[in-house]
């Protein structure tokens, strides 16, 4: 407690990746931004937010944390990632503040309150739904000076009372009226901008509705799956726009389960697209789209194309096969037309890419691979995700049924599927291995344009081709095939371990003579006489266009290309690469399905590559990524609105199925 007799409440996040920036902690704004509309809390409490980059040591956000005045309060927004860590920060505390409240909230404990007091035993309060009046209540009672074993007139929560027995009070409503909810941008509840005057995060975090009308087996977006969705007021979300517009966000990442679903997305969109006009910012939207397409979707598409606005979408079926999505509860959805859609945005000129799952009950290895050479065929990028078991889910809940066996991770708490009823331990080992050599080379883009011309002219399949590279990398006695072998037999309970191998892969030239030597001795052998020459251009082509990037400690032969300006954006130019065909307009022409002439041509082009990569390098973050890769000119100004999402939360930019991390990333409001 402060000197001046007000309460000192520390509300902690921390985000999965070690990156440059920090994640915009829009969950903690909320809280704050909310309790703070109160006059008594205003006026007798000095509310903080503690936001920590992934690779923050628990000794270092102690020391953080606990240094100078004690926190009375320590509210925790809790994901699957920190879970451990802020039970054991949970502990450290109660040692240094015995009297202090520990509340911890989000999806991953919620309705969860046996689990997490038994693990955790210094935790007083855990938050069981939508948290911002919720916590407004809690910080009132410990004002009031009432004990934190006696919460019974504030609903929503589960604690402990006097005699040790847990305490679940009445279900709260969830919010109907959005804008009951102060702005935690528009009031200064979050910091937006650091010491130089810039804005300070990786992206703008924002949502524009809650809910989710889906109830998919996997999924417990911020615990409103099933729910009616809920906006923000127009009016609200448009100042909120025009002030991120004002400090140049570059890109809006909006934390919406079905954003393309209302009519008031798209006047969002209109709005957005009004004042980028004006400001020159944001340049990008991200967000996870509506899963069955209306004509509120459709349009906004049109428009973001003809304005130039950059995004990324998803094909996020999860599977093809017919078993699988019945028992994902996702049989009825509208999504499996998704060849006529991508038939739509190839004629708009729009690219798609599409997410996979492995591991769901009713999927089989082969029926897995026959969907993902079908989506190959048909996409540019598959992002594939092994099954992980979030808590409140159907398959949670129903390990039995589906005979689910499950491990924690190394360093997370979430529940990686080990078998189940359609998948053997063998099954799954194998499948693990090809998920990481399909993450790491296709979903990551180390590859990108070789697939449609190797399967057109060779007829080589996605899956042959990464196969072909896992056999060969595990066969190997390279030396330089270690750290991508190091990272494989960590990545299936680890998914920080796909960082260190995107690192060595975008950034070391180790890593990319390795590629060339797997492909000369390996690949190059198989391909038909008459199109060998341009099969090994496109794939050195795809080489020479990865991001421009050195990691630290690894060997460099040649300076950084020098920089330029295009659009107000930096690029690294290189200038003059000479190939022996005309690559670009070949991969063009067979992407899109016609049948270009094939004959050696000297070209060449100058590529450009965006700088700032080295924030994003050793994350799992393929939304933003895929900005970096090396292009044309004609690639760089023209429209990028990247694909479309048919269904929920797309891995672009929020996905938050359980299966996903990024949209967990996002720390918004509680949903993973």
């Amino acid at each position: 407690m402060q000197a001046d007799g007000r309460i000192v409440v520390n509300i902690l996040q921390q985000g999965v990746w070690d990156m440059p920036y920090e994640s915009m902690p829009l969950a903690a704004g909320y809280l704050k931004s909310t309790a703070l509309s109160e006059p008594r809390i205003a006026a007798g409490a000095d509310i903080r937010i503690c936001n920590y980059r992934g690779a923050v040591t628990l000794p270092v956000m102690a020391a953080d944390l606990f240094r100078g005045e004690m926190p009375d309060i320590l509210a925790c927004s809790v994901l699957g990632w920190n879970y451990r860590a802020f039970g054991t920060l949970a502990e450290t505390f109660k040692q240094l503040n015995p009297d202090g409240w520990i509340i911890f909230g989000g999806t991953h404990v919620a309705n969860q309150a046996d689990r997490v007091f038994g693990m955790f035993p210094d935790v007083d309060v855990i938050v069981n739904g939508e948290g911002e009046l919720v916590f407004r209540d809690l910080l009132g009672a410990c004002l009031d000076g009432r004990s934190r074993h006696d919460l019974h007139e504030i609903s929503g929560v589960s604690f402990r009372d006097v005699s040790g027995a847990t305490v679940t009070t009445a279900e709260r409503e969830r919010i109907s009226d959005l804008d009951i909810i102060p702005s935690p941008i528009l009031t200064g509840a979050i910091e937006l901008t650091g010491d130089d005057g810039r804005f300070r995060y990786d992206v703008a975090l924002m949502e524009t509705n809650r809910g989710c009308p889906y109830k998919c087996s996997f999924c417990y977006w911020g615990g409103a799956t099933g729910q009616r969705v809920r906006a923000f007021s127009r009016e609200r979300l448009r100042e909120e726009l025009e002030l991120l517009a004002k400090l140049n966000v570059h890109t809006i990442a909006l934390c919406d389960a079905n954003f393309g679903l209302l009519p008031i997305d798209e006047e969002f969109v209109d709005d957005l697209i009004e004042i980028r006009e004006r400001y020159g910012y944001p340049k990008a939207l991200e967000s996870s789209w509506a899963k069955n397409k209306s004509r509120v979707f459709y349009s906004i598409v049109r428009k973001m194309k003809q304005a130039g606005l950059r995004s990324s979408f998803t094909l996020a079926l999860q599977t093809l096969n017919d078993t699988a999505l019945r028992e994902m509860n996702r049989k009825n959805m509208k999504v499996n037309a998704w060849e006529d859609l991508v038939a739509w945005l190839s004629e708009e000129g729009l690219e798609c890419y599409a997410e996979l799952l492995w591991g769901a009950p009713g999927e089989t290895i082969e029926s897995f691979f026959e969907g993902y050479d079908r989506l190959a065929r048909k996409v540019s990028r598959i992002a594939v995700y092994p099954l992980l078991m979030l808590p409140n889910t159907e398959y949670s809940e129903k390990k039995a049924q589906y005979g689910i066996v499950s491990v924690r991770g190394d360093t997370d708490d979430f529940e990686y599927v080990l078998s189940h009823n359609t998948m053997t331990f063998e099954e799954n080992e194998r499948m693990q291995r090809f998920l990481y050599w399909a993450r790491i080379m296709a979903e990551y883009m180390v590859l990108r344009n070789i697939w449609v011309p190797a399967l057109r002219l060779a007829g080589l399949t996605q899956s042959q081709i990464l196969r072909d590279f896992e056999s060969w990398v595990e066969k190997s006695d390279d030396p330089r095939a270690a750290p991508l072998l190091t990272a494989q037999a960590l990545a299936a309970a680890d998914q920080q371990a796909y960082g260190p191998a995107l690192g060595y892969l975008y950034g070391s030239e180790d890593a990319r003579d390795l590629l060339g030597r797997w492909w000369a001795e390996s690949m190059s052998p198989m391909l038909p006489d008459g199109s060998a020459a341009l099969l090994d251009e496109i794939f050195r082509y795809d080489l020479l266009t990865l991001p421009v990037y050195h990691k630290e400690g690894e060997r460099r032969t040649a300076p950084l290309p020098p920089l330029v300006e295009v659009e107000g954006e930096r690029y690294h130019l290189r200038r003059g690469v000479e190939l022996g065909f005309p690559v670009p307009e070949i991969v063009a022409e067979l992407r899109a399905g016609r049948d270009p002439d094939l004959s050696p041509l000297p070209t060449r082009v100058d590529l450009y590559y965006k700088t700032g990569f080295e924030s994003f390098a050793e994350t799992t973050n393929h939304e933003e990524i895929v900005y970096f890769m090396g292009m044309t000119l004609d690639q760089v100004t023209a429209v990028k609105i990247a694909a479309v999402a048919a269904e929920d939360a797309g891995p672009d930019l929020l996905p938050t199925e359980p299966n996903r991390l990024l949209p967990i990333l996002r720390e918004h409001g509680g949903c993973s």
